[in-house]
């Protein structure tokens, strides 16, 4: 992992536009989940939401209890969810609140079905696709956001992290369905067809949820944990086992830097037999996932550079970490999804184009 850590370092220092800083820690603890939250310097204040998933069945890989309880205290925060948009244990708020109990929630926090008692429209700066942003009700309620996503993929966005779990996860269930349908419909998420008017959708009401906790007198802040990373979300009953290790913490004020720091990890990931991201990045490319990210930095949402500052070593973020060009790899693919180079060094052997260079958009001249 810290050959990895070392790779995006020297991502950063390639860039020289606006960065975003991203914190890091390879523990997946309590302690260390507050650790990486504190490290973002910013206080929480007035009533404090932390949205997460609480999983469709007891085999989902969701946040536990037990990891998240010390950070939720800590702010004072109300666990908040909304409803889904498809028959299942949290269809409705009467069974979503079963499920909430039988996952040992109620006992670490307040827990509030945003959606219960309605929904609401916010804005989005972004009409591309919807021209609203449809969320529960009771986000009016809260003053201070800590979107606390699990990162992990997904069937139909091909991942999922802050910015699924600030424009799905925030969505009523008629949100959820405006948006995958891409505007066309609040009832029926299923009648889109367009994989990337659905990604674009998703970027617009994590940017309209974004923008209203950045008002005068609120604030929201990210946070990804990367353990139990299966190809399947936490909505899955019944998710693929994980073939990929845990990889850590990582937080931000950014949530398209954090993102995209997230995919750089398993992208970049030496894969070995028993640790293997090779299934994700599968997912992810099969349903050009990472679209999200260069949407939401082209509408203005954040930015995909970044300064990785690694908690493990010491408080500069550097911790001796040296930055050495021989440790960056490159995985390689053409526009139409065929894979051109592995785990290459350099890019020297390509031919003048575009191409998709770990995940990501570039130009090789």
């Amino acid at each position: 992992m810290k050959q990895i850590i070392l790779t995006l370092l020297l991502f950063s220092s390639f860039v020289c536009f606006a960065q975003s800083n991203v914190y890091y820690t390879s523990e997946i603890t309590p302690e260390s989940l507050v650790k990486v939250y504190e490290a973002l310097g910013v206080e929480p204040k007035g009533e404090v939401a932390v949205k997460i998933s609480t999983g469709e069945s007891s085999r989902s890989n969701h946040l536990k209890p037990e990891l998240i309880k010390d950070l939720v205290q800590k702010v004072d925060g109300t666990l908040v969810e909304c409803n889904t948009a498809y028959g299942g244990n949290r269809s409705n708020s009467q069974r979503h609140r079963e499920t909430i109990a039988e996952r040992g929630y109620n006992d670490i926090a307040e827990v509030d079905i945003m959606d219960e008692e309605g929904d609401m429209q916010i804005p989005v700066e972004d009409s591309k696709w919807i021209q609203y942003d449809i969320v529960g009700s009771h986000l009016s309620n809260y003053d201070f956001m800590i979107n606390l996503a699990h990162f992990k993929g997904h069937a139909m966005g091909g991942f999922g992290g802050v910015l699924k779990n600030a424009s799905i996860g925030i969505a009523s269930a008629s949100g959820k369905s405006y948006i995958h349908s891409a505007g066309k419909s609040s009832t029926s998420p299923w009648g889109n067809g367009n994989q990337n008017s659905f990604l674009e959708s998703m970027a617009s009401a994590a940017q309209a949820v974004h923008n209203y906790f950045k008002k005068e007198g609120k604030d929201i802040v990210y946070i990804n944990v990367m353990n139990n990373i299966s190809i399947d979300c936490d909505c899955d009953g019944n998710p693929s086992q994980p073939q990929l290790k845990d990889m850590g913490i990582l937080a931000s004020t950014d949530p398209v830097a954090l993102d995209r720091a997230c995919l750089d990890l398993v992208f970049n990931h030496e894969s070995v037999a028993g640790d293997d991201a090779s299934s994700l990045i599968n997912r992810i490319e099969s349903l050009h996932g990472t679209h999200i990210v260069e949407y939401a930095e082209e509408i203005g949402l954040g930015v995909q550079s970044y300064n990785l500052i690694n908690l493990d070593e010491d408080e500069s973020g550097m911790g001796g970490i040296k930055k050495s060009p021989e440790n960056q790899v490159y995985n390689v693919y053409d526009l139409n999804g065929n894979k051109i180079l592995d785990k290459t060094k350099n890019l020297a052997g390509l031919e003048k184009g575009v191409y998709i260079v770990n995940g990501k958009k570039q130009v090789v001249n």
